[in-house]
């Protein structure tokens, strides 16, 4: 892992910008979201007091304010999220302790954190994947996600699919949102292995902007780089529905499993 600091640890640029990644729509998707988490880890809570067995554990990496981690701690399982922002992790903190939830939430680079067959499920969710300036480090992320997962375990990712990124490209484009006017600018480089962004954002007459690279990944690419971590087997998905992902996909999300 490089000690240069790269673009996504400016925790400066997640707390400007947070009003438009997450606004009402991104809150309102939690609950279908947390459906198709549950459905693809083939986790369930119903025979826990039958058989005298713990609740499963699941660890949400890259997770923000905790929308998921706080979402599935609240229908029984157990929660840990992991992410750099202090200011995400302490609001997610202070909604935990106000729903009076026991959820773990822990300030680390997925890079470096990991704990041994910890957990029955895991994920990185919301186009969190991809960030880092060496490819090596995906790499390293899922086998840091693979050394976590229990036996069984299952890791599910979902993320802007490189075909979705060629099918829905916008070279430019403005709205408003969170009360901003947010100016977005895109470009494909390196064959479309990355995609260059610029994210503009104007408040009472003041203009702030971020430029940043994200890697892009094919379905195929990604199922890959999985079995290439050690993942046993990996399926491939267009929606939280569990739709093939075809020309109407709408997002990227492999859920690779381990053996």
């Amino acid at each position: 892992m490089s000690s240069k600091k790269e673009w996504f640890e400016d925790a400066e640029f997640w707390e400007r910008y947070a009003p438009v990644m997450f606004d009402a729509a991104r809150w309102a998707e939690v609950p279908a979201v947390a459906d198709g988490i549950t459905r693809m880890a083939r986790l369930n809570l119903y025979d826990l007091d039958i058989k005298g067995r713990k609740a499963p554990r699941i660890l949400d990496l890259c997770c923000g304010f905790g929308r998921i981690t706080l979402e599935l701690a609240r229908r029984g399982f157990r929660a840990a999220g992991v992410d750099i922002t202090e200011s995400y992790l302490s609001s997610a903190k202070e909604d935990a302790a106000y729903d009076k939830l026991d959820v773990e939430f822990i300030q680390k680079d997925v890079r470096s954190f990991k704990r041994k067959e910890a957990f029955d499920a895991a994920l990185n969710l919301y186009n969190s994947f991809g960030y880092f300036e060496d490819p090596l480090d995906d790499l390293l992320f899922l086998k840091n996600a693979l050394y976590s997962l229990k036996s069984g375990g299952v890791f599910i990712i979902e993320v802007l699919g490189k075909e979705i990124a060629v099918r829905d490209f916008v070279e430019a484009e403005w709205f408003e949102r969170g009360g901003l006017t947010v100016l977005t600018e895109s470009a494909p480089v390196d064959s479309w292995g990355s995609m260059w962004n610029r994210w503009i954002i104007i408040k009472d007459g003041e203009r702030q902007e971020k430029v940043f690279i994200q890697r892009l990944y094919a379905a195929s690419e990604l199922r890959s780089l999985m079995l290439n971590a050690g993942f046993a087997s990996v399926d491939i998905y267009g929606s939280w529905d569990e739709d093939p992902y075809d020309e109407a996909a709408q997002m990227l999300i492999v859920a690779g499993r381990k053996a």
